[in-house]
């Protein structure tokens, strides 16, 4: 699972892009009680959103198409780079250095589909996940499984797991050498998932966050100018769940695990 023991090729940093902090800062200080803190003047807009002084989520302010975007540490990010270019990605974004904080870049996969690299410094990752308002899984909506599978193996050494449910087989994905005990998150079929097909079935990374009743998280997004995307569902051995964007077109979820939940 998510830990803040962060380890190369599991998730360590996650960010949101929106057309200004404010605004992002209202809308998802609302939902899940976050603060938005700059990060400075020198950082161009760029800030935290924080829960009880602890940084759940980075910030990104601009003009481009809002979405979410996952960071998965790298102890050496201009390898991984050159990695996923060799493997059939893309680099957006070259290896840049954060002050003493650490080395940023956005690399794309075979699919096109955004995704970070987050190389420690002082910053080691976020503070804090698994919790209330905080992220605690990551799925990868990818038109072909296989070769995502094979495409995040061999650049970020990931491995992983056919997990069984009475809905069907889950993909589940592991740093190396962590085991099942280590997923993180899972890769799954755009083209099968009837939410996903509606919408054109275009790739993309879905990060989910914590709640405590995502039935209320559901309304309140909506109060707030969110739209529901898939609303609150129980799946056996999973928890209850609902598919959410905001007001600006990034997508994301909300997950109370509960395998007792049917």
């Amino acid at each position: 699972m998510l830990s803040t023991r962060f380890v190369d090729g599991g998730p360590d940093w996650i960010e949101v892009a929106a057309p200004g902090a404010e605004e992002a800062a209202a809308f998802y200080g609302g939902l899940f009680g976050w603060e938005f803190r700059s990060a400075g003047p020198q950082a161009g807009g760029y800030g935290f959103f924080e829960l009880g002084g602890e940084i759940v989520a980075g910030c990104a302010p601009g003009d481009g198409a809002a979405s979410w975007t996952v960071y998965f540490q790298s102890s050496d990010a201009q390898a991984t780079a050159k990695a996923a270019e060799q493997a059939g990605g893309g680099v957006v974004q070259t290896p840049v250095r954060v002050m003493e904080q650490g080395t940023s870049a956005v690399l794309t996969d075979h699919a096109g589909v955004p995704f970070g690299i987050w190389e420690p410094g002082l910053r080691k990752g976020l503070d804090r996940v698994m919790a209330t308002g905080s992220l605690c899984w990551a799925e990868l909506y990818t038109p072909d499984i296989a070769r995502a599978a094979a495409f995040f193996h061999s650049v970020l050494g990931w491995e992983t797991s056919a997990v069984t449910y009475p809905a069907g087989v889950y993909t589940s994905v592991n740093p190396a050498g962590t085991g099942e005990d280590g997923a993180f998150g899972g890769l799954v079929p755009v083209a099968d998932d009837p939410v996903e097909a509606g919408s054109g079935g275009r790739p993309y990374w879905l990060p989910y966050f914590g709640a405590d009743d995502p039935d209320a998280t559901v309304a309140r997004a909506v109060e707030l100018g969110g739209s529901v995307r898939m609303p609150a569902t129980s799946i056996t051995g999973v928890g209850r769940l609902a598919r959410l964007e905001d007001p600006w077109g990034a997508r994301f979820a909300v997950l109370r695990g509960d395998p007792q939940q049917v």
